[in-house]
């Protein structure tokens, strides 16, 4: 399941013209933009709530949830390159309270016990996606708990009226539960093997889940939406965040804008601790550039003052690290969301800290190219073999063929960087097994002689 897909428009610039005293986007210096960012805070990166919320996250920008990307590999390359905060990939409600390989694939538990370096991947937040409040409930219990009760209780809590009181009262002082609640669990403290958030995403545009009213469809009912956050920020613990990702809007028309707003001012009435806002439409998908000047215009209405008391993240056409600090600057956002823009491209993160410190960014060298590139697919192999049968070499092969086969979409965007692009891409595209994979970094990456 992809909340990307083939009908994408390459990228470009968002719509923001000037506006006022404010010039147009992309003549915003992000350096100067950096600058007036750490004034504002007196030299810290961000604003102080959000790593009060989200200890160590200490910048203004994070990588987003991608469908078919956003794996702990990916994340962990990320987070080596400067990145302080990720989202899992959005999983289904009913994919994680059935158990299986969708919960697996965002435990932390066991990935920190087969992915050498899975430490690193923290603080990460959990998206979660679904049509029923009673099952989103369950399903943000299941994961802040790391699904220690049986898998039938996390089923049971979802089908009871109630649902979204559970997570309270698991985590209530007295061990005895009343009739329709389920008993404490052996986790019902947090720990730091558990998600930093729940994001709930009604921001997915994909037909598919729009049809069984998931992600973006609820921006056209928005009493289905506010029900949702309700059970969810109801059912999680007091101490774990929750955060919203939205579109703008579902579409243009005055109703879908009057739903929007709805749906936001509810999330901060009930306690969530921000909204990332997509900056186009859920009937946009991803077709056209996305609408800054609106994004703008969000946080305004959120800001009638000079005080900024709500934490709005923004996303959209944000492809390179210029781009993180002039959205900043031309829509005042507290932050960025970084999506499409990081894929096969882990430096956006390093060249952010660069501008925040300022320093010029540098694009990176063939052979910080060729250890990234090594690096993943290493980290790769260790995830693809948690859900690969067999024992010993066969399963370890298994693992390998799969990852050279799903590395691929990593290795186009990675040639992007290379000087002979277009020819390193045919190679990845080729790849299929890590042998070759091995060769392509051979021929165009090839290791520094020594001096």
């Amino acid at each position: 399941m992809s909340c990307d897909g083939n009908n994408a428009t390459p990228p470009c610039p968002a719509i923001a013209p000037g506006v006022g005293s404010v010039p147009p986007a992309q003549e915003i210096d992000p350096q100067r933009a950096a600058e007036e960012l750490r004034a504002r805070f007196e030299g810290a990166a961000v604003d102080p709530r959000v790593p009060a919320v989200v200890p160590g996250f200490d910048a203004p920008f994070y990588q987003a949830g991608l469908a078919g990307y956003s794996d702990p590999a990916m994340r962990i390359i990320a987070r080596r390159h400067g990145c302080p905060y990720c989202v899992t990939e959005a999983l289904l409600d009913q994919t994680l309270l059935a158990g299986g390989r969708g919960f697996a694939k965002a435990d932390l538990g066991q990935l920190a016990d087969n992915i050498p370096g899975g430490a690193e991947d923290r603080p990460l937040a959990g998206q979660i996606m679904g049509s029923d409040p009673g099952e989103m409930a369950a399903a943000a219990i299941k994961m802040i708990e790391q699904g220690a009760r049986r898998a039938g209780e996390y089923r049971a809590m979802a089908s009871c009226s109630c649902a979204g009181q559970h997570g309270r009262a698991a985590h209530a002082a007295n061990a005895g539960a009343p009739a329709g609640t389920v008993a404490p669990s052996a986790c019902s403290s947090t720990s730091e093997g558990t998600f930093a958030a729940i994001d709930v995403n009604l921001a997915c545009p994909v037909k598919k889940i729009a049809r069984k009213a998931r992600g973006g469809h609820w921006l056209a009912e928005p009493t289905g939406a506010i029900r949702i956050l309700e059970a969810v920020r109801e059912a999680v613990p007091e101490q774990i965040p929750v955060t919203v990702k939205m579109r703008r809007s579902f579409d243009d028309s005055d109703e879908m804008r009057d739903n929007f707003f709805r749906i936001f001012d509810a999330a901060y009435d009930m306690g969530c601790a921000w909204v990332t806002v997509h900056a186009r439409t859920v009937q946009q998908k991803y077709l056209g550039p996305s609408r800054w000047d609106l994004l703008r215009q969000i946080v305004q209405r959120a800001h009638p003052g000079r005080v900024r008391e709500r934490l709005i993240f923004g996303s959209g056409d944000v492809w390179d690290a210029g781009d993180v600090f002039r959205m900043i600057a031309y829509t005042g956002v507290t932050g960025v969301s970084i999506a499409r823009g990081c894929i096969g491209n882990p430096w956006i993160f390093r060249q952010c800290r660069d501008i925040l410190a300022g320093r010029t960014p540098s694009r990176p060298t063939i052979a910080e190219q060729r250890d990234v590139l090594m690096r993943h697919f290493e980290l790769a192999i260790d995830v693809n073999r948690l859900f690969t049968r067999g024992r010993g070499e066969a399963r370890q092969a298994r693992a390998e063929r799969h990852t050279a086969r799903t590395m691929r979409k990593f290795g186009i965007r990675f040639a992007s960087h290379h000087p002979q692009g277009e020819a390193v891409r045919k190679r990845f595209i080729a790849c299929q097994s890590l042998d070759e994979w091995q060769a392509v970094l051979d021929e165009y990456y090839p290791l520094e002689k020594q001096p």
